[in-house]
C-alpha cells in the first residue's frame, strides 16, 4: 500500500493507478451480466449455494488440496488427511463468511480472528489470534519473506483502520488490498491463504458489488493458476505502482471468471428447466 502515500484515502488513491479503473469497470459488467440472467430472478438461492461450493473448492486448491468438484460435493468426512482437512476448512469458512458481514466494517480484526478459529477447528493457544514472535507459520505455498510479528501486527492494525474509516475506493480495490495484505503478512500461524480469500469474499459481498455472493473470486484464482497467483502477489508486495495495479487486475480477472462460472450454472439450470 506504499504507493498511496499519505493521502487521506489511500485505498481510493490505488484506484487511480494505471489500468485499475478499466479492471473495476470490467468486473462491474461481468457481475451485472450474472445478476441480469433470468435464472437469477427465480433461483438465486441455488446459484448462491453452487457458487459457495465452487468457491470453497477453488480456495482449497490454492492451498494444496486440488480436488474435483464432485469429490467435494459427495464427501462428508474431512478429517482423514491434510488435504481433506484443508477442504473441510475451506467449506467451513465459506459457510461462516455470510454470518460475519455485519461485523466486518466495525471490527475487521474480530472477523479475521473468528475466521482463523473456524479454519483451524481446534482450541490450540495459537488459534484465533495473530502470531507472536518466534511462532512458526505453516503456509508453504506462499513463497515470500515473512514479516516479523511486530510488523504484521502494525500493518494489520493499519488495514483495520482503513476498513473502519471507509472511503470511496471501489470494492475490487479494497478486496484486493485486504487479500494481498493478509497473504503478505500471514498474521496467523496457519490457514492464512484460506482466511485471505474468505476476507476478499466478505468485502465483495458486503460492499454491495456481489450481494448474493454468486461471483466466487476463488474459482477464478484457481483457474488462473497457482504460479500466476504468486507472481501477481509478488507484484503487490513489491509496493510499486505497476505491481500493485497488476495484483488488483489479477483479482479483478478472478472475479470475472467467478462470474462466468455462475453464468454457466445459470445456463445449465435454464436448459434443465426447458
Amino acid at each position: 500500500m506504499s504507493t498511496a502515500g499519505a493521502t487521506a484515502d489511500p485505498l481510493a488513491a490505488l484506484g487511480a493507478l494505471p489500468g485499475v479503473a478499466d479492471s473495476v469497470e470490467s468486473v462491474r459488467k461481468s457481475v451485472d451480466r450474472v445478476y441480469g440472467h433470468r435464472i437469477m430472478r427465480r433461483r438465486s438461492n441455488a446459484i448462491t449455494s453452487e457458487a459457495a461450493l465452487r468457491g470453497a473448492r477453488g480456495s482449497a486448491a490454492l492451498s494444496g488440496a486440488d480436488w474435483a468438484l464432485e469429490e467435494v460435493r459427495r464427501r462428508s468426512d474431512f478429517s482423514g488427511d491434510d488435504e481433506a482437512r484443508t477442504v473441510g476448512a475451506s467449506l467451513r469458512l465459506t459457510a461462516e463468511a455470510g454470518q460475519l458481514l455485519s461485523i466486518w466494517r466495525q471490527s475487521p480484526l474480530r472477523v479475521l480472528a473468528r475466521l482463523h478459529l473456524v479454519a483451524a477447528a481446534d482450541q490450540a493457544d495459537q488459534v484465533g489470534r495473530p502470531r507472536q514472535e518466534g511462532e512458526a507459520v505453516d503456509e508453504p505455498l506462499v513463497r515470500l519473506p515473512l514479516p516479523s510479528a511486530a510488523e504484521a501486527h502494525g500493518r494489520l492494525e493499519g488495514l483495520a483502520g482503513l476498513i473502519i474509516a471507509g472511503g470511496s475506493a471501489p470494492a475490487l480495490v479494497t478486496a484486493a488490498v485486504v487479500h494481498g495484505e493478509l497473504l503478505a503478512l500471514r498474521p496467523f500461524t496457519s490457514h492464512n491463504g484460506l482466511v485471505a480469500r474468505t476476507a476478499e469474499r466478505i468485502v465483495l459481498v458486503g460492499s454491495g458489488l456481489d450481494p448474493k455472493s454468486v461471483c466466487p473470486a476463488e474459482v477464478g484464482h484457481a483457474e488462473l493458476g497457482h504460479e500466476a497467483y504468486l507472481e501477481a502477489l509478488e507484484g503487490y508486495v513489491s509496493g510499486t505502482p505497476e505491481g500493485v495495479a497488476a495484483w488488483i487486475a489479477h483479482c479483478g480477472r478472478a472475479v470475472e471468471l467467478g462470474a462466468r462460472e455462475s453464468t454457466a450454472v445459470c445456463e445449465a439450470l435454464q436448459r434443465g428447466a426447458a
